[in-house]
């Protein structure tokens, strides 16, 4: 079977950075500005933390993820406190990036659910409540890891109702998917997607309209958007971009790119230099 995973984390990566371990005490919030989201690993409770105007409590390992920026805050025991690892999320693009706006705004998920995760996390904590050479290095890697298999539970647990994550968690419509994801400058059709998924045209169809939230066609010329706008902010020709991501001509391109963003290819690198 093919990767699910692996044209996605290629072509729009993620990169994660520690900026928290040990104990946190009493009362710490964590600001939902700039372009980074955050990635919290509850090792010992008990913990609280509200969200917009959410309250979540915790008495076991967790992992909280938040994707995007999203203000958030801890109230643990002031004596006690609750030992964390937490490091700041940076996804390629920003809020463009498929598996960020994928993800819903809030995951919670018990460390023991996530599937041979055990010995990364105890090697995660173990270097990070310590001072060894290399440690900042080792465990935003691991966090990195830790993500990964994060994006797997969620995946074959089936707790995503929709987008693009959902499809990929389908039996069938996961073949369609890492074919556009692997082949955007193809010629897809409705047939040949079918074809990929296995399935009749009409059953394809409704299936890939209930679990992802759009049409094919409407996900690949997004994906393809996608595609163009990493290529843009790379500084790479207009023409050479159409090409990769199946548009015949620049023209073709930013017709499709105008539909998509409200904005020609060329307004949209300026805004976003």
């Amino acid at each position: 079977m093919a990767d699910r995973l692996e044209t996605l984390l290629d072509r729009f990566s993620v990169s994660a950075r520690l900026f928290h371990s040990g104990a946190l005490c009493g009362l710490n919030e964590i600001g939902g500005d700039g372009d980074v989201g955050q990635l919290h690993l509850v090792r010992r409770g008990p913990i609280e933390v509200t969200h917009a105007g959410e309250t979540v409590h915790l008495d076991e390992p967790t992992v909280l993820l938040y994707p995007r920026p999203l203000a958030h805050r801890f109230v643990t025991d002031a004596a006690r406190g609750a030992d964390m690892a937490c490091a700041n999320l940076r996804f390629d693009g920003g809020a463009a990036n498929p598996i960020a706006a994928a993800l819903p705004p809030f995951v919670r998920v018990p460390l023991a659910a996530i599937d041979g995760a055990r010995d990364v996390l105890e090697l995660l904590f173990d270097e990070a409540f310590a001072e060894r050479c290399g440690r900042l290095a080792l465990v935003d890697r691991l966090f990195e890891v830790v993500l990964i298999q994060i994006l797997r539970h969620l995946m074959e647990s089936g707790r995503l109702r929709g987008g693009m994550l959902a499809g990929l968690g389908h039996a069938r419509l996961r073949h369609a998917l890492v074919a556009m994801h692997d082949e955007p400058a193809r010629d897809w059709s409705l047939d040949t997607l079918a074809a990929a998924a296995g399935m009749s045209r009409s059953a394809f169809a409704h299936a890939f309209r209930e679990t992802v939230g759009d049409t094919p066609g409407g996900y690949l010329q997004g994906w393809r958007i996608n595609l163009a706008q990493q290529a843009l902010r790379r500084g790479r020709p207009l023409k050479v971009i159409a090409t990769d991501v199946g548009y015949g001509s620049e023209a073709a391109l930013s017709r499709a790119f105008k539909a998509q963003c409200g904005m020609s290819p060329r307004a949209w690198r300026t805004a976003n230099a």
